[in-house]
């Protein structure tokens, strides 16, 4: 079972990997929200040992929180 989380958490990071080099177009906002669901998602995949609720739920909360760091100061 411990080589399919090691495989599973490398997929992610290579997913990631991929998607950051497609962000070279977007605004520093985009990137954020893109950089934190990443991050997030592999997050939320080790600390739950690979559940994909744990997964979706990680990459959504990183999403939020990378939105939200980027945002503009008024």
């Amino acid at each position: 079972m411990n080589i399919i989380k090691q495989a599973v958490t490398g997929g992610l990071v290579a997913s990631l990997l991929l998607t950051l080099a497609a962000c070279s177009n977007l605004s520093e906002r985009d990137r954020n929200t893109a950089i934190g669901a990443g991050v997030g998602g592999v997050a939320g995949s080790v600390l739950t040992d690979g559940s994909a609720l744990g997964t979706v739920g990680g990459a959504v909360v990183g999403g939020v929180i990378g939105r939200e760091v980027s945002k503009d100061k008024k």
